[in-house]
C-alpha cells in the first residue's frame, strides 16, 4: 500500500487553479467530452508517469505519445469514471489500485474538438501493464520524472501553421509533443522539476508535418 505522497497532493492543490494557456482553453460551446488519466507512481527510479503511444494509421493523432483517455460515454458518472475506464482498456491498469487525486482545469484539442478533463491519479497498488487495446495502443510505457525534466531529453517542435512551438522530450523511445507535451510541461513547472533548457543552439528542434516530425536545421 503506498498512500498518496505530499507532493501530489500539493501539485494537485496548484494543478485546480493554474493558468491555462490561451490555444488550450476551451471555447464557450461545442467540443465533445473527454478524459485522461494522468497517472503518477513510484518505482526505486522515483515519481513517473503513465504513457501510451499510439498506433500508426489511426485516424486521429496516429502514432503519437499520449495519456491514456478518451471520450466520455453516456454509461460513465464522471470524468474520473471515463479516465479510470479508458486506462484500463488500453493499457491493462487495475482501477481498484488507483487513488483519484484531482483534476486540472478543463482543456481543449482544436485539432479533433475534444474538451479534455485531465484526471489526476496516484498509483497506490501498481499494476502489470501492457498494449491491452492492440486497435489503438502500440505501446505503454512508465517515464520517470526525471528523464522527463532533464535538459537533455527536452527539445522543441514546430507544428500548426509553421509559426507555433511546443515542448517535446525523447524518452523511452518516443517524442511526446503536442498537447501531451504541453500537459507534462506543466505538471513539471507546478510539480517544482523544472530544469533549465539547454544553452539555444544545443537543443534539438523538431517539425511537424504530414508525413511525421522532421529534424529543422
Amino acid at each position: 500500500m503506498n498512500p498518496i505522497p505530499p507532493w501530489l497532493s500539493t501539485l494537485a492543490d496548484s494543478a485546480r487553479t493554474m493558468p491555462i494557456p490561451r490555444p488550450m482553453r476551451p471555447p464557450e460551446r461545442g467540443g465533445r467530452e473527454s478524459a485522461v488519466l494522468i497517472l503518477f507512481g513510484e518505482t526505486d527510479r522515483g515519481p513517473d508517469l503513465l504513457l501510451i503511444q499510439r498506433k500508426d494509421g489511426l485516424r486521429r493523432h496516429s502514432g503519437q505519445p499520449a495519456f491514456p483517455g478518451g471520450r466520455i460515454e453516456p454509461t460513465d458518472v464522471s470524468p474520473e469514471a471515463a479516465a479510470l475506464r479508458e486506462a484500463e482498456e488500453e493499457t491493462g491498469a487495475d482501477p481498484a489500485g488507483i487513488d483519484v487525486v484531482g483534476r486540472l482545469p478543463e482543456l481543449y484539442l482544436s485539432f479533433s474538438d475534444f474538451r479534455v478533463a485531465p484526471v489526476l491519479g496516484w498509483w497506490r497498488e501498481p499494476s502489470e501493464v501492457r498494449a491491452a487495446d492492440t486497435d489503438e495502443v502500440a505501446a505503454v510505457s512508465r517515464v520517470p520524472i526525471a528523464e522527463l525534466a532533464s535538459p537533455a531529453n527536452r527539445v522543441k517542435v514546430r507544428y500548426g501553421d509553421g509559426r507555433m512551438w511546443g515542448p517535446g522530450f525523447r524518452v523511452d523511445d518516443m517524442l511526446v509533443w503536442g498537447f501531451t507535451g504541453k500537459i507534462v510541461d506543466l505538471l513539471l513547472t507546478l510539480g517544482g522539476w523544472e530544469l533549465p533548457w539547454r544553452e539555444r543552439g544545443l537543443t534539438e528542434e523538431f517539425e511537424a508535418t504530414p508525413q511525421g516530425l522532421r529534424p529543422v536545421g
